[in-house]
Parts: C-alpha cells; structure tokens; sequence
C-alpha cells in the first residue's frame, strides 16, 4: 500500500502488507514499512507513524548520509531510532570515494573516464552489500521481532531513496515470510516508478553536485530499479546460502528467532 500521501514528506514509501505468501497466505498488515529517509517529515508525517502505530524506525544509511539530514521523529521518544548502517549504498558518497584527491584542478576527461569505470552495476553493489551486512540484517530482522510485542508493533527501515539498501532488506524479510519471487520483484521495481515522479532528480543532483557527470550507469545506479538488479541479489542469495533464513543465520539469526519471525510477518 502506497503511503506517500500519508507519510508527508516522503517519496517512496509504502506499507509491505497483504502480499501473497507462496502456501496461500498473506504478509500480515501493520508490521513492515519501507521508505526514503524521513528528514522532511511535516507535523501530519509525525501524525502518520503514530496512526500506523509505527513505533520502530531503521535507519540504513551510513553516519555521514544521517549527519547531512537527520530524521525527524516525534520528540516525545516515542519512536525508536535505530541506526544501523549498511555500507556500499550512499551514492554521492561512493563516487567522492572513486575521485582523487581534489587539488582544484578540474579532472581530465581520461581521470574522469578512469572514475567511471570503477562505478559498479547494480547487480555487482547488491551481492557486495549483501556480502558484507549480514550481521546488519539479522539486526533488522531481530528488531521485527522485538517490536511485535510492543503496542507499536510497526517497523520503518529506510535509506536515502528507499531502493537499494531498503530494497534488500524488503526482499529478504518478504523471502522469510514465503512471498513469491515475482511478488517480490515487483515490489523492488515499484521504487523505480515512485522516483521517477521527481525525487530522481535530487538524487542524481547529490552526484553531480561534487562535478561528475551523470552517465547512463550513474543515473541507473541511483534513480533506476530494474528487476534484473534484485534478481542477481536474489540468484546470490540461493547460490552462496540457499535461502533468506540461511543468509540472515549467517548474520547471527538463530532458528528459533527465524521461526518467530516469519510467523510475526504472516500474522500468525
């Protein structure tokens, strides 16, 4: 369920509820939230998390994405803030990584050219966040679990843009649950549709701001979800672990908690 309108101002968020589940069942209702950051949340976004009694929020983002632009949460401590970041997903953070050091002197175009090549593909960023934040994961997945015994049983994770880092995580908590791999394909690609009504441009503003130029990959890289990129993180998944629960296991999960979890995503 789309909920743009509702948590204001966001660009790409959207309760993770009803889906179907492979046996028949569907993903329970009031539990899973996904988003881009919260920083420019209005009185009535605060108003929303109370309404969907969210009372948990994930931020991915590294410590210098969070520094730039803080979520605004309500200031009563009822909701909890949970930073855990997961590296590889900042953009403009990224591509600053990939340019040497700044003298002043503008880039050649074959220093730029040089940049660009290291820029990665979306399949290549996901199985390397992926290989690198099990232990990051499992926290999330571990932080559901906490939360459905409280009165404020919602969970918000979110990023910058709510796609890649967001996107993992929403894949990985709807395979727990046994929601089909198209089902959640199509979820991961919903995000694409969602920035492209504008947000898209303020992302790729983060990459030409510090005087890159926005190549093809680099507008993917940053405003673009297409079903292929989730499909290598998926295909990595079953190759190196077999399965969501098996990967979040290797992040520290134990099997009692992976039962918990997914029967608190399915409502049972």
């Amino acid at each position: 369920m789309d909920l743009t309108s509702v948590l204001a101002v966001t660009h790409n968020s959207r309760e993770l509820s009803g889906l179907p589940t492979s046996d028949g069942g569907t993903l329970a209702s009031g539990i899973l939230f996904r988003s881009d950051a919260l920083g420019a949340l209005t009185d009535d976004g605060l108003q929303a998390l109370v309404d969907l009694r969210i009372g948990t929020v994930i931020d991915l983002r590294t410590d210098g994405e969070r520094s730039r632009s803080a979520d605004r949460l309500p200031a009563d401590g009822s909701v909890t803030l949970v930073p855990l970041s997961v590296q590889g997903g900042a953009m403009d953070e990224m591509v600053q990584k990939l340019l040497p050091a700044a003298d002043g002197t503008p880039l050649s175009a074959s220093q730029l050219a040089e940049v660009l090549d290291q820029v990665p593909t979306l399949e290549d960023l996901y199985t390397a966040i992926l290989g690198g934040s099990a232990a990051q994961f499992a926290t999330l997945a571990r932080a559901v679990i906490t939360a459905s015994g409280t009165d404020r049983p919602g969970v918000l994770f979110h990023c910058t843009a709510g796609k890649d880092r967001t996107g993992l995580a929403a894949a990985l908590l709807l395979q727990v649950a046994g929601v089909p791999r198209e089902v959640i394909v199509e979820d991961y690609t919903q995000t694409g549709e969602n920035l492209a009504r504008g947000f898209g441009e303020a992302l790729t503003g983060l990459i030409t701001a510090i005087g890159v130029p926005l190549t093809p990959r680099l507008k993917t890289l940053a405003t673009e979800s297409p079903a292929s990129a989730i499909e290598a993180a998926l295909d990595w998944i079953e190759t190196e672990h077999g399965d969501a629960v098996a990967y979040l296991r290797s992040g520290g999960l134990t099997a009692d908690e992976a039962t918990q979890l997914r029967r608190v995503l399915r409502g049972e």
